[in-house]
């Protein structure tokens, strides 16, 4: 589990580049005043901590009294958010128009109203180009506050010029902001639970999905409403798992980006999450040309300026090109060559570990310990399941639960029976108070309970019995998501078969292969 660092101040230090923090000291020394000397010295002092140390830092330098702390570091905190927006700004459209929107309100209160209009109309042609519909709207307003108070007779009809912006804009924020609030509730959901496990689920996923807005405006107008509108329906067919329409519309998402290049440097996070999307959609459906494809698009991007300058897309861009790395082995049944990622990755996770979330990490373990499984190494599986279970987290009630599936059978493996009749109650009795036991989960458990009190060479016509029951639950789509954690069916094979379970998926991937090449 990750050690956390709560302090704030601590954190933001720790994220700053070198070019950050020469940055800084250019902008905190231009007054040599003693109290700008003393957040400097503050500023040093955490930079050269590995972890926070209230104490030791006020051993080490007297000259902070304790009763200081507190306000240098809040003025500390001032400083370098305000360094860093200045060595920012042209980085970043928001910080651009924010700029641009004080400067007119400045203009406006010296009483110069006309250079303000003339700044305001500047604004708001910089917004339309980049879709930032929320900037029009503050343009409009403050806008609106010059004709109201003032005669400017800057244009005829002025007054309904305005009117008609206003509401055409008020419009589109109620249409964006509403599709925005789907998409985030949706994926919410889908984080504390995982996929869709029955009708009830299903019914409390269409409560959300299904609202006018989306219905209405299924061929909106404008980037925003498109984005969030193919997000929706993105979360909803993955949670449900329609794979199918999954992929259409997280092709939509890329596409969307694709149309209008400029707004992959506006919405870098949201282009790199669809690109993440796209190699998942292609991975439910063994896409394999395309997902190598779309993996080759994303290794490529992550080149780019725009993530290599930017600490937050380069957090995510290692997160979702690991995630797809892991896939594709699993894909390809090469689950041993996999293992050289997994130093790589915990790496990573070591450097990025104050800023990655829990369900990343999360995802992570499982994949990883579903590589050394796949692998034949059930023991060093354990080692990472162990950490999921071991994890005290309030989300992804899924993963838990197969986590503790998988280390069922991976202890099957290792041929700790005795220890299998004890964890398989308590197994069993998570899974139920979560609501995670479909008809593939307790034939599982049926198959284990006999498997604990069989002889090995009597278990294969268990096996061959399991696989059939198995077979006929996977066409059913609510029984799919057991399939998705665990390819159950390539390991009774590789029972039956008596060969690695690796061999088994490695085969069939070889297979579809050629069948997609011949097609």
């Amino acid at each position: 589990m990750p050690n956390r660092t709560t302090d704030a101040l601590f954190q933001l230090i720790q994220s700053l580049e070198r070019a950050e923090k020469r940055n800084f000291k250019l902008y905190a020394t231009r007054n040599s005043n003693s109290g700008e000397r003393k957040v400097v010295e503050l500023f040093d002092a955490l930079d050269k901590m590995k972890q926070y140390d209230e104490n030791l830092l006020l051993k080490k330098h007297k000259s902070i009294q304790k009763k200081q702390l507190s306000n240098l570091k809040a003025a500390l905190y001032q400083e370098i958010l305000a360094s860093l927006r200045l060595l920012k700004q042209s980085d970043n459209i928001d910080l651009q128009l924010h700029e641009q929107l004080d400067f007119a309100r400045i203009l406006y209160n010296k009483g110069l109203y006309l250079q303000s209009l003339k700044m305001l109309d500047r604004i708001k042609e910089l917004a339309k180009t980049n879709n930032q519909v929320t900037y029009i709207q503050q343009v409009l307003f403050l806008e609106k506050k010059i004709e109201a108070l003032h005669i400017t007779r800057s244009m005829q009809d002025r007054a309904d010029q305005l009117c008609t912006e206003v509401d055409d804009t008020n419009n589109r924020l109620h249409i964006i902001s509403t599709l925005s609030n789907i998409s985030l509730l949706l994926y919410s959901w889908y984080i504390k639970n995982g996929h869709a496990r029955n009708e009830t689920d299903k019914q409390a996923l269409a409560a959300i999905f299904d609202n006018p807005v989306i219905h209405k405006y299924q061929h909106c107008e404008g980037f925003y409403e498109k984005l969030y509108l193919y997000q929706c329906h993105c979360w909803y067919a993955f949670i449900t798992q329609e794979f199918l329409l999954y992929y259409r519309y997280c092709q939509k998402w890329v596409d969307l980006f694709q149309e209008d290049p400029k707004m992959i440097q506006v919405e870098t996070a949201h282009y790199i999450k669809g690109i993440h999307n796209l190699l998942g959609a292609h991975f439910d459906l063994r896409n394999f040309k395309k997902f190598h494809h779309t993996i080759q698009t994303l290794e490529k991007f992550i080149q780019h300026p725009v993530v290599q300058q930017n600490q937050n897309n380069l957090i995510q861009c290692f997160t979702y090109l690991y995630t797809a790395k892991l896939n594709r082995h699993f894909m390809e049944g090469t689950f041993t060559k996999g293992l050289v990622l997994v130093p790589e990755i915990e790496g990573k996770l070591k450097e990025y570990e104050l800023y990655l979330d829990r369900h990343r990490v999360l995802v992570f373990y499982y994949k990883i310990a579903s590589l050394y499984f796949g692998s034949g190494n059930p023991e060093k599986s354990i080692d990472y399941l162990n950490r999921i279970i071991n994890w005290k987290v309030d989300l992804r009630t899924d993963l838990q639960c197969y986590a503790r599936l998988l280390h069922l059978i991976a202890h099957y493996e290792m041929g700790n029976l005795n220890l299998l009749e004890y964890l398989l109650k308590s197994v069993y009795r998570f899974m139920a108070k979560m609501q995670n036991l479909s008809a593939t989960e307790e034939a599982v458990f049926d198959f284990l309970r006999i498997a604990f009190r069989t002889s090995p060479r009597k278990m294969k016509p268990e096996f061959e019995r399991l696989l059939k029951k198995l077979q006929l639950l996977a066409n059913d789509r609510l029984e799919t998501r057991a399939f998705m954690y665990l390819d159950i069916l390539s390991w009774l094979e590789s029972k039956i078969q008596e060969k690695p379970v690796q061999t088994i998926i490695r085969q069939k991937y070889l297979e579809n292969k050629k069948r997609v090449s011949l097609d």
